[in-house]
């Protein structure tokens, strides 16, 4: 969260077919930030001395965080929501 145009984030596991689970980050962005790129977070991420392994392979902008009912982010909502996505692009090739 230290990037300039992220102002919250969430990273989950999303399916993958050859290696079990790949990571997704949500992002919420700073007013007027636009969309940022897997290789441009990934950049910042390597720069600020995360390991490669740890980055994520997929980005998704989102207006807010689904929340539980105590308030903390629901990943089982995210987790639901990539993997619709997932199944949606599959469908389509």
């Amino acid at each position: 969260m230290r990037h300039p145009d992220i102002h919250n984030a969430a990273l989950i596991a999303m399916s993958d077919p050859v290696l079990g689970e790949r990571a997704c980050a949500y992002l919420v962005l700073e007013p007027g930030a636009t969309d940022p790129t897997v290789a441009g977070v990934g950049e910042f991420l390597l720069d600020h001395g995360l390991a490669k392994f740890k980055l994520p392979e997929r980005l998704e902008v989102v207006a807010e965080f689904p929340l539980t009912n105590v308030g903390k982010v629901s990943k089982k909502d995210l987790r639901a929501d990539i993997e619709a996505k997932i199944e949606k692009e599959r469908a389509r090739s």
